[in-house]
């Protein structure tokens, strides 16, 4: 990971429900790692996930296979 602060953006699909999520494209697209956050927590944990894993991640979400919470 870089010593730089990422810069977080809230995910475009994202409502004003409360349930967002912030990533850091930025040091997504410098080292190959996608960091995710809780947005109501932005001093929280994160979570950090290689390309490929976050590529599977995304196409599962895509497909419904978590189903609804």
């Amino acid at each position: 990971m870089t010593t730089e602060t990422p810069r977080w953006f809230k995910s475009s699909y994202s409502g004003n429900g409360g349930q967002c999520i912030e990533w850091a494209p930025e040091h997504a697209a410098a080292t190959g790692e996608f960091m995710v956050r809780d947005s109501k927590d932005p001093h929280g944990p994160l979570l950090t996930f290689e390309s490929s894993a976050w590529s599977s991640f995304v196409s599962a979400v895509q497909r419904d296979e978590f189903g609804a919470i």
